[in-house]
């Protein structure tokens, strides 16, 4: 069995601050660990479940967090940005049996985590085909692009619930919720326990699950908070703008989609 895992941190069991979040800052070094030991739990309960072959996307930020040695032998592991529009999903294809998820969280708008966001601070919101979407909602209709099920997220309160609307039948593991700007978060040991326990019964129970479907047309908006960032993007082929903040880009393929969002973001 083959897995591919996307691993990110402001979904992480007790994380509550950018610092936490920044390779460059101190309180960085405590967070890394975690989200470390929450990546190597999947890979457990994957092994477990019979996985032989691991591929993990260090997907946050610089794609420089995970500690390396800690990693099984099984594992292999992406670091850094190709610049591919995969971009968090980058390394999956038509091999793969199966994507899990980890340290996930809200997208922006939304009250469910002092960190919520969606790929950039710079974006207030993502709205695909009129609806408010996450990276999770990318990353899982990215992955139905190879056949490949999302079977297991973790992450807060708000993304699994995302998730569990977007994949019926995925197995969630909810680290924390926030409440203004604090979270409550579940203590790291229980969760790494959950997060093992839960990939090995995603892998063992949930298989037969068909991927998201991806709708046959599709239309991404993205409000960014500042009009300078919209029109920088209005220059992309295709891209028209959506008020003064925002810009929409429309396609039957999926993968113009990604491409189109890689370049308007950045």
């Amino acid at each position: 069995m083959k897995i591919f895992i996307s691993a990110d941190i402001e979904g992480t069991a007790g994380i509550q601050s950018w610092d936490e979040t920044e390779r460059t800052h101190a309180d960085h070094t405590e967070f890394r660990e975690l989200m470390t030991a929450e990546v190597l739990a999947a890979c457990e309960g994957a092994q477990a479940a019979g996985a032989t072959e691991i591929v993990i996307k260090d997907a946050h930020d610089s794609g420089r967090n995970l500690i390396l040695e800690r990693m099984p032998s099984c594992a292999r592991i992406i670091r850094g940005w190709s610049g591919h529009p995969d971009a968090m999903m980058f390394g999956a294809d038509e091999s793969f049996d199966a994507a899990l998820y980890t340290g996930y969280h809200s997208k922006a708008g939304v009250e469910d985590n002092p960190l919520a966001h969606t790929s950039t601070l710079r974006i207030s919101r993502l709205i695909l085909n009129g609806e408010t979407a996450s990276e999770f909602t990318l990353n899982a209709l990215c992955a139905a692009r190879y056949g490949l099920r999302s079977v297991f997220l973790a992450g807060d309160e708000g993304i699994c619930a995302d998730a569990r609307a977007l994949v019926p039948g995925i197995v969630t593991v909810e680290t924390l919720k926030g409440v203004g700007a604090s979270t409550i978060s579940l203590a790291p040991a229980a969760v790494r326990i959950a997060i093992r326990e839960g990939v090995e019964k995603a892998l063992g129970d949930t298989m037969q699950m068909a991927p998201p479907v991806i709708p046959e047309s599709v239309e991404i908006t993205i409000e960014f908070s500042n009009p300078v960032d919209a029109y920088r993007a209005s220059w992309y082929p295709g891209v028209r703008r959506d008020g003064p903040r925002a810009v929409a880009f429309s396609s039957d393929n999926f993968f113009e989609v990604l491409r189109a969002y890689r370049f308007m973001k950045s």
